[in-house]
């Protein structure tokens, strides 16, 4: 019986990214891509990592990846996150709810949005190329 717990990450956690040795690291597997209902706002905090939060109106879909991980492995990959991220329940596309990465909306005051972009990868290629 499978166990695992399914993780959608939106940010520095997505294969190739810099903290996708923490996924490894906890056990977690890449199930498919995928992307959120369109109720979710994005910011770049310090150009270093997104932050994604929910909102009532104006929200976008945003690009995530879906992860198998072991539930001891969870709390490793938390706590290995940057101040300020979190783990709730989201909403994707399809309907259906799966823990993912949030941040706190006081996480974002000063900080750049990038909803527009629809994802942190699409927004970090781009910076990387200025």
């Amino acid at each position: 019986m499978n166990t695992d717990v399914l993780l959608a990450v939106n940010g520095t956690l997505m294969r190739g990214l810099e903290l996708n040795p923490n996924m490894l690291a906890a056990g977690a597997t890449f199930v498919r891509e995928a992307v959120t209902k369109p109720t979710y706002r994005l910011w770049s905090i310090g150009d270093r990592h997104p932050a994604m939060i929910r909102v009532r109106s104006g929200g976008v879909g945003v690009a995530v990846e879906v992860w198998s991980v072991p539930p001891a492995g969870l709390a490793s990959i938390l706590c290995k996150e940057p101040p300020g991220l979190s783990i709730g329940k989201i909403t994707l596309a399809d309907g259906s709810e799966v823990l993912g990465v949030l941040g706190e909306p006081i996480l974002c005051e000063g900080e750049k949005e990038i909803s527009h972009y629809g994802s942190w990868r699409d927004y970090a290629d781009r910076i990387s190329t200025k």
